[in-house]
């Protein structure tokens, strides 16, 4: 096993089961996260994007299909 990959091993080892040990995401982060994404969806919304990015992704899928 290469150097670099033995310490990153080792590095992720003592993460996981020394004193900071990665608890997971706090109640702030999800909140954070949770208001991220309605102010994006109200973004694309609010500018009638909504029809412009459906379309697309029909045109993509109808593309690949062939249909």
């Amino acid at each position: 096993m290469s150097k670099a990959l033995r310490n990153w091993k080792n590095t992720v080892v003592a993460r996981m089961q020394g004193e900071k040990a990665d608890e997971g995401a706090g109640f702030v982060e999800y909140a954070g996260l949770l208001v991220l994404i309605a102010s994006i969806v109200t973004l694309v919304m609010g500018l009638g994007l909504d029809g412009i990015i459906s379309g697309a992704i029909s045109e993509a899928v109808a593309t690949i299909t062939g249909g």
